[in-house]
């Protein structure tokens, strides 16, 4: 009988594909930026011919989502991306401050780890092996398992055309074998540098544990305000935009409205002309049932499709068109499933009487899975937006744009990215959009302006200790002595009262 274990198959290709990527990285270091950046542009126009073909493929695949959405962001990633990754120095001497004696040299970090979500897969797959080779670094990915096919589909368009500019060998490479002990073993590799996990949270708790540098993008549970001063009818087209994007796939879309008390009728109302469908009682309770499992997972059933749909599945009917589901709350807390991140087009709605109020809400929101992402406001009250940027325990505020895109950099001058730190929540190093600058290490060189002298007589306070005659055995001695007398007529002094009473 013929027995083939996948676990051992896994773990031996971890390993061959970590040392492979080692040595591949030892000779990208030696490549100057302009030779990584030819690299860079013949993968990216490698795989953008077949952006459109590998979005439906992962639709298909992986059951989430809307094809046409996901192009959009493969679109993204290989044209406005890379437009913003050129001219860019990630490697060799990055800065250069002669009046200062600095010069700052970027060091890659080695071999990295990537895993990718099944819900962007191929647009999170391009970013990061174009991040990774910019950087000097050798990138290896373990793929989603429900995406597996669309991964290594587009990680093959990009390895040929690399490899055929000059990429060495193992530098962008992936497994074939996917299990979660493979994994493990590749994040635990020697020759493994950093790990880049991207909404993979099943593997956060072992990458943690190997004890590398990560960089981890989670589960936003992002709220936003609309406060009284906002545009309403912007606001509201802005956030279900948003919130629809790709059946509310990304990580970074509002999941709960924090309305206003006085605008609250006016916002409610924009949302129905915008074929919102705010739930009733029963209707939430029926949907809450079985959006989550029991042990409080998400549904993958239910993740990534219509409302219409995910309506139906409930159990109750929505008019024809209703792109969003609302349920109307009053209290945030763990137990409640609506105040919780929902990867599908269902947000939680709650009114607060005031600015200040809603403040408070939105950390309690935040603080419920402890995530740190993002949060969004609409206001046109320069002091309320101030105050939100400096209260909030979050990674990114976005002021008046859609979260979605304003999070990846489209809507706003945010680094373009499709990894989302969640460092504010403890989850990694960094809560930045994550570039190829998140990848090396700055290797600092100083140039000596000062001398000793200087040193010794503006900074330390002293004469120079090389001006300074060395000490014999005698003028230690009588430096002590010198010392003794001082102390007596210190005493004296202190004391001159008491002593002439005596």
């Amino acid at each position: 009988m013929n027995i083939i274990d996948n676990d051992l198959l896994s773990i031996q290709e971890a390993r061959i594909l970590a040392e492979n990527a080692h040595r591949a990285q030892q000779e990208l270091a030696l490549y100057p930026q302009e030779k990584l950046d030819t690299f860079v542009e013949a993968m990216a126009d490698a795989v953008f011919p077949h952006i459109e073909e590998l979005a439906v493929l992962s639709a298909d695949e992986t059951d989430f989502g809307n094809w046409k959405d996901k192009y959009a962001k493969n679109h993204f990633v290989c044209t406005y991306l890379r437009e913003q990754l050129r001219g860019r120095r990630c490697v060799g001497v990055i800065g250069d401050d002669p009046s200062k004696g600095l010069v700052d040299i970027g060091v890659p970090m080695g071999v990295i780890a990537a895993l990718c979500p099944a819900t962007s897969p191929v647009s999170t797959t391009i970013y990061k092996a174009l991040i990774a080779v910019k950087s000097g670094n050798a990138i290896v990915f373990s793929p989603h398992p429900r995406a597996k096919e669309t991964i290594g589909k587009a990680l093959d368009y990009m390895i040929e055309a690399g490899e055929a500019a000059g990429l060495p060998e193992g530098a962008v490479s992936y497994m074939h074998t996917v299990t979660g002990s493979g994994t493990i073993e590749l994040m635990n590799h020697e020759q493994t540098a950093m790990i880049l996990n991207t909404g993979v949270p099943g593997m956060l708790k072992a990458a943690q544990d190997s004890n590398k540098p990560l960089i981890y993008g989670g589960a936003g549970n992002g709220p936003v305000f609309i406060e009284r001063t906002a545009d309403i009818q912007q606001a509201v087209s802005d956030i279900i935009a948003s919130k629809t994007f790709d059946f509310g796939l990304l990580p970074a879309a509002e999941q709960t409205i924090v309305v206003d008390a006085p605008i609250a009728d006016e916002v409610k109302e924009e949302f129905r002309r915008n074929h919102a469908w705010f739930m009733s009682g029963e209707e939430s309770r029926q949907l809450a049932r079985i959006i989550f499992e029991p042990d409080g997972s998400a549904n993958e059933e239910l993740i990534g499709i219509p409302a219409e749909k995910l309506a139906a599945k409930a159990g109750f009917r929505v008019p024809e068109g209703t792109v969003l589901l609302i349920s109307e709350e009053k209290f945030a807390s763990s137990r409640n499933p609506y105040t919780r991140e929902k990867l599908g087009p269902v947000m939680a709605y709650f009114v607060e009487e005031d600015w200040m109020h809603a403040c408070e809400k939105c950390i309690e929101l935040l603080l419920t899975q402890k995530q740190g992402h993002t949060l969004v406001i609409h206001s046109r009250s320069e002091n309320v937006i101030r105050e939100f940027a400096l209260k909030k325990p979050v990674g990114r505020v976005l002021v008046n744009t859609p979260a979605t895109f304003g999070s990846m950099g489209a809507t706003t001058n945010l680094t373009p990215a499709m990894t989302l730190g969640s460092g504010t929540a403890g989850y990694g190093i960094t809560s930045d959009n994550v570039s190829p600058e998140n990848l090396i290490y700055v290797r600092k060189v100083g140039f000596g302006i000062r001398n000793m002298q200087t040193v010794d007589a503006e900074m330390f306070g002293r004469t120079s200790l090389a001006d300074q005659p060395t000490k014999t055995v005698e003028d230690l001695q009588h430096e002590e002595e010198v010392q003794s007398v001082q102390d007596v007529l210190r005493y004296i002094i202190n004391n001159i009262d008491g002593l002439k009473d005596k």
